[in-house]
């Protein structure tokens, strides 16, 4: 008889936050996950309980955290990365450096794209709003419009939980991650070159990670999937759970074999 599968050597799901979030944002989403699979939550540098200095917030430096963080965890074996925005930057600096430890890559609301000039100017005018008014009145004003319009009343508990979420992240965290974020290079050379299964979600609605961007990159993969979601802005995974929630089964069936 073979022995029973520990949790160590059960198929593992790598879930990645995005930016002024922390693990909670997926607690909802990966409640009703199969438990034949090995689900892991990492808060990034910086984030929810992670609030050890910070002295790089680049994203390869989050990506080298999560690498030391699945080696803490006894996780050796290729992974899912499952990413949402700022998450999925990490875990493509993460791919680039570490190509055999990534068995398959889900990018919700998250870009291969470098930041244009307007965005990386946007992100300098946030740190300077956050220096002069702080994180609350920063968080109050930035994430309303992360929801599709038709969703930024209806959700008001998703809403608050990212505000909760934000306003309770250190401003020095708030701002290294615009930096880090601005700083990055462009990464579709890897969604084309990809040996993986790539799945790209994107809301209609996406204020921060351009609809069509989006379609573009989602042909890129060899093994591309798409999810694309109409009544969605940049929070796909608490706008529309279910779908996204399934489109990230499929992959990890397809992956894992299941």
């Amino acid at each position: 008889m073979a022995p029973a599968p520990t949790s160590s050597n059960l198929p593992t799901i790598v879930f990645l936050h995005g930016f002024a979030e922390s693990r909670e944002v997926w607690t909802s989403f990966t409640r009703s996950f199969p438990d034949d699979y090995r689900l892991l939550a990492p808060n990034l540098p910086g984030h929810g309980t992670n609030l050890a200095p910070v002295p790089d917030f680049s994203m390869e430096a989050q990506a080298r955290y999560v690498i030391d963080y699945l080696g803490q965890k006894d996780c050796a074996s290729p992974v899912l990365l499952v990413c949402h925005s700022m998450g999925g930057y990490v875990a493509l600096a993460l791919a680039e450096r570490w190509p055999q430890r990534v068995a398959g890559l889900a990018l919700i609301n998250s870009s291969a794209l470098a930041d244009t000039d307007e965005k990386r100017q946007n992100r300098e005018k946030n740190i300077g709003f956050v220096e002069r008014h702080g994180v609350a009145k920063f968080m109050e004003s930035f994430v309303r419009p992360l929801f599709a319009p038709v969703n930024r009343d209806k959700l008001n508990d998703a809403r608050a939980l990212l505000e909760e979420i934000g306003k309770a992240t250190p401003e020095t965290t708030i701002t290294g991650a615009l930096r880090g974020m601005a700083a990055r290079p462009d990464r579709t050379r890897l969604l084309t070159s990809a040996k993986f299964p790539v799945l790209m979600v994107a809301g209609k609605h996406d204020v921060a990670v351009p609809f069509e961007d989006a379609v573009r990159q989602a042909a890129m993969p060899a093994e591309g999937h798409a999810l694309f979601l109409e009544g969605s802005g940049h929070q796909s995974y608490l706008e529309q759970p279910e779908q996204t929630r399934r489109a990230v089964l499929a992959l990890a069936g397809a992956v894992f074999g299941k």
